[in-house]
Order: structure tokens, then C-alpha cells, then sequence
């Protein structure tokens, strides 16, 4: 295999061969292919594309780099949720402990920051002594003895993905259809699930903002999920704002809690719910929406929920005193309101500026090999189409230093935006695709 030569032909629009693939790929997980080449290669498949032929190509040799989890002896369904990626999405960081308690299995790979994204391992690491670096059988016992287990890829799952993602954010080559399925299904069908929930982010602060796009990359999923037995729902949600209020890791991860102890923003619960709603039906373990949302309901008011939080963090080595008190969790400093400077109603709260934002604090990574402050980032109460007074509070700052209050008051200055009209943003969920079709929601335009 010469791989200039086929970096050459991907950059000129022709196809790569299946076996090119599994070569490339399997040799690039063993350390025999230089970044460079991979990276070239990539921006080739950035403007080129792959067809499906391709796609499906790379997901195979994706699994065959690592081995698999196995649940083969456990009798409960195995369902799990993942996001294409937006700011201020902790639905993962509540999903797990929820569903778990709910009697489903949630073997849950999760990924770190993308782009302008935050990432649930991020998030996670807030905890202090959180261990997401789980081994293949350390994963499985977890989840055969509480129910879940929230991990990274390791060297023993999908390793070749694992390189590949964290080249991606260095390269600014993540908007690509094909690089997200594969990458995203690698990663779980090697997890043995019995079902998958997608949540494929619209607007702004999507990875692609465009609606057919957005429904094509839902497609290609369900269909390589079900080449393995593996049925998909995927619900299209909105990123034209960020979700919730937190846009930081452990403020997130303060948010999640929130919810779990039946409080939180209703933008987050109403995503959540949604969610969670798929997931329940896919495990047959609730028969109707209204079932599923009165089920966790009635699991988090009763504790439940919380209570599998603890269990989780435990397990995996953080302080599971953080479930119930919050303020054990790095906190920033220094910290500052952001007001309106006038009256008027909120146009505009630009979820890649504050995302980038949080990177730029420290809550984030430029390049593969920084160190995350988890504590840092923004809490943005203002919504598009919200009315605000002059002096009100849009917004607050969470930084390490008072230099980071001034950046963080020159990001929220771009990112939040008040004049004197209305303004629509996009409905919070959407559009509803399953292996019969795409489905638009009431309201869902």
C-alpha cells in the first residue's frame, strides 16, 4: 500500500477500495501510517466525501482494529444514547444513571470535546477521581453488577477510531457525513447493543446546520446499525442555542445533578425526556411515551436516579459525595455577571461562539495535548426570545483569573445579541427518523 497514492486519488474524487480501507486503517491503529498521511487523507475525504460502499468500509475496519464488549450472558436490554455534539448537552451525564434505574442496561462509550463541542468524558473527569479509562472486562462488570458503565475507547475498543477522532479536531475535518457515522457506529456496535438513540443537533452549532444533511447522516446511522442487528431512532434536536443553561464541564455536570433531583432548565428535561422516551420503548421495558416519561418520572422523584449516579461514580473511582453536594466539584475563583446593556428581547445566543469561548477560558482543548480546567465557562440564562431589561443578568462568568472575566465578557458580547423584534428559534425537537422513514413533529419546521 502506497498511501500518497491514495490520498492522491481521494483528493482527485475517485473511490478507495473496501480492502484499501481495512489496510490503511488497521495499519494506522498499529502505529505504521504518520499522522500526516492520515491527516492528508482526511481533508481529501473532507472535500471529496466516501459513498456508502466506502463508509461501510471504514466502520468494519474501525471494529476489527480492537476487540468488542461482550453481554452475551446478560439478560437485560443493552440500549445506549450518543449526540453528534453540541454546547451546553450534559443529556448524557443524566441519561445513564435514569435509564439505568429504569432496569436497562447502558453500556455507555462516550467521547471528549470536538470542535466547539463539549464531551461527556470531559465532563465526567470534573469528578474528582472520576476513571473513565475502564478496561474491556472491567466495563463488563460493571454493567452486569449496576447497570451501567460510562467509558472512553480504550486501546482495546475501536482504537483506530480513537486516533482518528482526536486527529479530526486537530485538522477541522469533523463536518463530514461519513467520518461521523462511521466514527459514532464503530463505536457503538462494538458495545453489543440491543438498541441506539442518536441525537443529530440542528442549527448553528451543529456540525452540519443543513436539514437534508442532517437527515442524510440519520440514515446512514440506522442503516450501519442495522447491517448489525442493531436498530437506530434518531431524533433531530436543536443547537441553534446552546441546551440548558451550563456551557462548561463541571457546571454541566452541576446542571445534570440539577435534573436528577428533579429541578433543571425545561429546555434540558424536555431533549432529555425525549431521549429517554426512545430509549425505554427500544428496550421494551415501556410501551408508550406517556409510559415512559411517567416511569422517569417517578424514578427520579423517588431517588432513584440520583442514587444510581452515586453507584456509578463509585464504581469508577470519583467521590460519589458530589451527587448530593455539588460545591465538592472544581469551581472557578472568579466568577461574574454578564447584563444587558439595553432593553430589548435576546435575537441571537450563538452556541459556537460561547463553545469556543469555553475553550478559550481553558475548558477546553486547541491542540490533543492540553490539560482541561474543568471549572471554568459560562451559565447563559438568556434564550432567543426572551425580553430582558437593561442591567438584567443575560448571563454569568466563571473564569481563573479577573483576565478571564474580560475574555469571557468579550465572547458573551459576540455571542448574545438583543435588539427590539421577535425572533423564532428552531423547536426543540424536531424531526423522528427510524428504518420506515423521517417523521416531522408537531412544530417541528
Amino acid at each position: 500500500m502506497i498511501v500518497p497514492r491514495l490520498i492522491e486519488r481521494k483528493r482527485d474524487g475517485g473511490r478507495l477500495e473496501p480492502s484499501e480501507i481495512r489496510e490503511l486503517v488497521l495499519a494506522y491503529s498499529a502505529g505504521q501510517i504518520p499522522d500526516y498521511q492520515v491527516a492528508a487523507l482526511l481533508m481529501a475525504i473532507y472535500f471529496k466525501g466516501l459513498d456508502r460502499g466506502e463508509m461501510n468500509a471504514l466502520m468494519e475496519a474501525m471494529l476489527e482494529s480492537g476487540k468488542r464488549l461482550d453481554f452475551s450472558r446478560l439478560p437485560l436490554p443493552r440500549i445506549d444514547k450518543h449526540s453528534t455534539g453540541g454546547v451546553g448537552d450534559k443529556t448524557s451525564l443524566i441519561l445513564a444513571p435514569l435509564i439505568a434505574s429504569c432496569g436497562v442496561a447502558v453500556p455507555m462509550m462516550s467521547g471528549r470535546g470536538l470542535g466547539h463541542t463539549g464531551g461527556t468524558l470531559d465532563k465526567l473527569e470534573s469528578i474528582p477521581g472520576f476513571r473513565t479509562a475502564l478496561s474491556l472486562d472491567e466495563a463488563q462488570r460493571q454493567v452486569a453488577r449496576i447497570g451501567c458503565a460510562m467509558l472512553s475507547q480504550s486501546d482495546e475498543i475501536v482504537p483506530a477510531d480513537r486516533k482518528m477522532y482526536a486527529l479530526r479536531d486537530a485538522t477541522a475535518t469533523v463536518e463530514v457525513i461519513p467520518l461521523i457515522a462511521a466514527s459514532i457506529m464503530s463505536k457503538k456496535i462494538s458495545e453489543s447493543l440491543t438498541g441506539l438513540v442518536l441525537d443529530i443537533k440542528r442549527g448553528s452549532g451543529s456540525f452540519i446546520s443543513d436539514l437534508d444533511d442532517e437527515l442524510a447522516l440519520a440514515r446512514a446511522m440506522i442503516d450501519l446499525g442495522a447491517s448489525h442487528g442493531c436498530p437506530v431512532v434518531a431524533l433531530l434536536t436543536a443547537m441553534d442555542r446552546p441546551l440548558g443553561e451550563a456551557c462548561g464541564n463541571a457546571l454541566e455536570l452541576v446542571e445534570a445533578i440539577d435534573v436528577l433531583r428533579g429541578a433543571g432548565p425545561r429546555d434540558l428535561i424536555e431533549v432529555t425526556e425525549a431521549l429517554g422516551v426512545e430509549m425505554l420503548i427500544l428496550a421494551t421495558v415501556a410501551t408508550t411515551p406517556e409510559g415512559a416519561r411517567e416511569m422517569m418520572r417517578e424514578t427520579i422523584a423517588s431517588g432513584r436516579a440520583l442514587a444510581k449516579l452515586e453507584e456509578i461514580i463509585s464504581a469508577q473511582g470519583g467521590d460519589p459525595r458530589v451527587a448530593r453536594d455539588p460545591s465538592r466539584l472544581p469551581r472557578a475563583p472568579h466568577q461574574a455577571p454578564f447584563e444587558a446593556g439595553a432593553d430589548g428581547v435576546v435575537q441571537r445566543v450563538d452556541p459556537r461562539t460561547i463553545g469556543y469561548g469555553v475553550i478559550a477560558l481553558g475548558g477546553g482543548r486547541r491542540n490533543m495535548e492540553d490539560t482541561i480546567d474543568p471549572s471554568v465557562g459560562f451559565v447563559v440564562k438568556a434564550k432567543p426570545g426572551n425580553r430582558f431589561r437593561k442591567g438584567q443578568p443575560l448571563a454569568s462568568i466563571h473564569a481563573q483569573s479577573p483576565k478571564g472575566l474580560e475574555l469571557g465578557r468579550s465572547i458573551l458580547e459576540e455571542a448574545i445579541v438583543v435588539g427590539p423584534s421577535k425572533v423564532e428559534a428552531l423547536p426543540l425537537v424536531s424531526h423522528r427518523v427510524t428504518a420506515r422513514g423521517a417523521e416531522e413533529l408537531e412544530g417541528g419546521a
